[in-house]
């Protein structure tokens, strides 16, 4: 489906012309990442629908991940990818593999397919304008796994202002120019908390949160932070799903307005979540 016939589809729609309304002018943080990266169909459709967003004057902040992609080059090269509890092991050999990766392979494909849409975007990772200054997560020799410790937005409002859509990469560097791999769900969360967004958008490979994950008719549309916080001690939020609920409440503790997790593997879900009042994932809100 072409931008025109999705656009022609949802303007049509009264209730999608009343949410437009009121997300015009707002900023919007997009977190893509995980295995619905390796789809080149859904990752087209996930293009239409920001260029769609940014016509209706929303303005899109893309953080990407890559992790898959990361793992398929350690292999080629030979290096062992290491985890702790779902988090990256990245040692001298492997961060150089993984900088390349995400700052140079995913972040440009991305940035080509966005221009190519004739919407313009630029590359950038934590590393330019220090919009990402970090430190080493564990204090551990060899270990370039990080942590966040400032975030510097005004290269993003100097982006956002003249009509480009920022596309980051989450690799950064400390004072002594170390470079770092961030988990970029942390990342993207930061930097929607930097800005106070009026949307933080996690686009995973499941519906959202679910009561049960076997019956995808138990998702859960709305839940506030108390929620969140216990269903996560009734063991219902469990596992990978553990880390992006905290990046949601972290950045809904820290001003951005409502926090949406999504399953990317839905055609124009971007869409069907934000100009539809049924939504189609979990929608977190304090």
């Amino acid at each position: 489906m072409s931008n025109s016939m999705i656009y022609n589809r949802f303007h049509l729609n009264s209730e999608t012309v009343s949410l437009v309304k009121i997300y015009s002018g707002s900023i919007f943080v997009i977190k893509y990442g995980g295995s619905i990266m390796k789809d080149d169909l859904l990752q087209s459709y996930l293009i239409q629908d920001i260029v769609l967003l940014s016509s209706f004057g929303i303005n899109i902040i893309l953080v990407h991940g890559g992790g898959y992609i990361i793992n398929n080059w350690l292999e080629k090269l030979n290096i062992e990818s290491k985890f702790s509890d779902g988090v990256r092991i990245t040692d001298r050999h492997a961060i150089e593999v993984v900088e390349m990766v995400l700052s140079g392979k995913v972040n440009k494909k991305l940035v080509s397919c966005l221009n190519k849409n004739n919407l313009l975007s630029v590359g950038l990772s934590g590393k330019d304008a220090n919009l990402i200054v970090a430190s080493s997560f564990s204090g551990k020799f060899d270990d370039y796994t990080g942590k966040i410790d400032v975030i510097n937005p005004s290269i993003l409002l100097t982006l956002l202002s003249n009509h480009f859509v920022p596309v980051i990469s989450s690799i950064a560097f400390d004072v002594y120019g170390n470079t770092y791999n961030i988990n970029a769900d942390t990342a993207a969360s930061f930097i929607a908390s930097s800005l106070k967004v009026d949307k933080y958008i996690l686009l995973t490979d499941t519906l959202g949160v679910l009561k049960n994950l076997a019956q995808s008719n138990t998702l859960i549309k709305n839940l506030s932070i108390e929620e969140a916080n216990q269903l996560k001690a009734d063991k219902i939020i469990s596992g990978g799903m553990i880390p992006k609920i905290d990046s949601c409440i972290y950045s809904l503790s820290n001003g951005v307005k409502e926090a949406h997790i999504i399953d990317g593997k839905i055609r124009h879900v971007l869409l069907n979540e934000i100009f539809t009042f049924h939504r189609v994932g979990s929608r977190i809100i304090k």
